[in-house]
C-alpha cells in the first residue's frame, strides 16, 4: 500500500514562510513611505516625485506579473489534474471489471488488492492538489514577494 505524501504540508510552510518574510518587508517599505510623504513638500523633490511614482508602477508591475504566472501555471495544472483524473478513472474501472469477473477466490483477491492499488493512487492524487494549490498561491506571491523584499533592503540603505 502506498503512503500520502507530505509534500502539502511542506508546500504550505514554504508558503507561509515567504508570505510572512513579504509582510514583515512590507510593512518596512509602507511605514518608510508614508514617512516619506508626510515629511513631503508641497511641491515633492524630483526624488519623492520618484518614489511616489516607482509605488504605483510597481503595484501595477506586481499584479500583472502575479497574474500571469499563476494562470500559465493554472493551465498546465488543469491539463496535468485532469489528465491523471482521467488515466485514475480508467484505471479504476478496468480494476474493478477485472475484480467483478473474477472466476475464483484467489484471482478475486489479485483484482481486489489490483482495485486497492488503484484507489490509493488517486487518493494520493488527490492529496498532491493541496500542495498544487499551494504552488498556485506562490507562483502569484513571487512577484509581490520580490519587489517587497528588494524595497525594504533599498530603502534600508536610504536611512
Amino acid at each position: 500500500m502506498t503512503q500520502l505524501p507530505l509534500n502539502p504540508f511542506f508546500a504550505w510552510t514554504s508558503l507561509a514562510l515567504k508570505s510572512s518574510e513579504m509582510l514583515m518587508a512590507s510593512a518596512e517599505v509602507i511605514t518608510h513611505r508614508v514617512n516619506r510623504m508626510a515629511n513631503a513638500d508641497a511641491i515633492p523633490s524630483a526624488e519623492d516625485q520618484r518614489e511616489f511614482t516607482l509605488m504605483g508602477q510597481e503595484k501595477l508591475e506586481a499584479g500583472t506579473e502575479s497574474l500571469m504566472a499563476m494562470s500559465q501555471y493554472w493551465m498546465n495544472l488543469n491539463h496535468e489534474v485532469s489528465t491523471q483524473a482521467f488515466h485514475n478513472m480508467m484505471d479504476m474501472g478496468h480494476s474493478l471489471t477485472a475484480l467483478a469477473t473474477s472466476r475464483s477466490a484467489a484471482e478475486a483477491l489479485t483484482h481486489q488488492a489490483r482495485l486497492a492499488d488503484s484507489v490509493m493512487r488517486g487518493v494520493n492524487h488527490a492529496a498532491d492538489l493541496s500542495g498544487k494549490a499551494a504552488a498556485l498561491t506562490e507562483h502569484g506571491l513571487k512577484p509581490v514577494h520580490s519587489r517587497a523584499v528588494a524595497n525594504a533592503k533599498r530603502l534600508k540603505k536610504r536611512k
